[in-house]
């Protein structure tokens, strides 16, 4: 395959949700030809008009394409992606090159590999960390397993819509490295929520308690952009809590299957179960906080006005 070179490569990009759409943008700004397909059409209209075009299936796109970038929701979305009889394995050609960036399990990225392997194709796992906000900043965090000469090649693509890029191993470790990445935010965010809800009933204003300690020995990725947020009473998804579900199922997964215990995780994942029983699945993980202010029996009209959750 040739250099990525914008106005010659010709990129193909499935999933134009929350993330997507704004990764894809990236590459359009860029100056890559962009084919783009999404399962709901209407979300891929404003890529259209910044001059993608839309076809009406992952075999048009990679038909049209050098290259083909993924992030779609859950493993099975993955699954009828590449392997259905109108998808990318299907449809492929030696020389290609499929890039999933779903947090999917560590065992379907090799299989995707294995695949393509075999219609002479390259497959890499590259899942991202960032949310919503790192998506439209281009400040993502790229985890990527395969092979690195592939990885390598296609640094021009990365550097578009990630800011940490590192390759971690051979096929699955990119999605390894992803669930380290949400081990790691799900007992964070319930340490983040329960200060919240500490500081609120001890009667301190909320902003000005994140002003002392998010800088300091207890600041996080999630204290600085989640918990102002919460405070605001904005739970509008920038990772939805049924997706958050199904990476700390994969997680949980993985770990019994390796043996470890890891009973943080297994808590965080029933608290987030709580939160989509109380019909939030489909709002942001900071939507944690009304599963534990429910626990302490703290509704949220009785909290105090000056530093209110609402």
């Amino acid at each position: 395959m040739d250099a990525i070179v914008p106005g010659e490569t010709r990129i193909g990009w499935i999933g134009t949700g929350v993330m997507g759409e704004a990764m894809a943008g990236h590459l359009l700004d860029a100056g890559y030809a962009l084919t783009i397909y999404n399962r709901s059409t209407e979300k891929t209209r404003r890529l259209q008009h910044r001059g993608a075009e839309a076809v009406s299936s992952p075999a048009e796109v990679i038909q049209r394409s050098s290259v083909v970038l993924t992030i779609v929701g859950y493993p099975a979305d993955v699954r009828e992606v590449y392997f259905s009889s109108a998808g990318l394995i299907p449809h492929g050609s030696p020389g290609k090159i499929l890039v999933d960036m779903t947090t999917s399990p560590p065992s379907l990225a090799e299989e995707i590999y294995q695949r393509g392997l075999e219609r002479g194709m390259d497959c890499l796992d590259a899942p991202v960390s960032g949310g919503d906000i790192g998506a439209r900043e281009a400040r993502l965090s790229i985890m990527v397993g395969g092979r690195q000469e592939i990885f390598d090649r296609l640094w021009p693509l990365w550097e578009r819509i990630g800011k940490t890029i590192v390759f971690q191993g051979p096929p699955g470790a990119g999605q390894h490295t992803k669930m380290v990445n949400q081990i790691l935010i799900a007992s964070n965010m319930i340490g983040v929520c329960e200060a919240l809800l500490y500081a609120s009933r001890a009667g301190l204003d909320l902003k000005m308690v994140l002003q002392s300690v998010s800088s300091g020995a207890a600041g996080s990725w999630s204290l600085s952009n989640l918990a102002p947020r919460m405070i605001a009473g904005d739970f509008a998804p920038g990772f939805l809590v049924d997706h958050f579900l199904k990476d700390l199922g994969i997680a949980l997964d993985e770990a019994a299957r390796m043996d470890l215990a890891l009973p943080g995780l297994g808590l965080a994942k029933q608290l987030y179960q709580a939160v989509r029983a109380q019909g939030h699945g489909r709002s942001g993980t900071q939507a944690l906080v009304r599963a534990l202010a429910h626990l302490s029996h703290c509704p949220w009209n009785s909290l105090p006005q000056s530093s209110s959750l609402i």
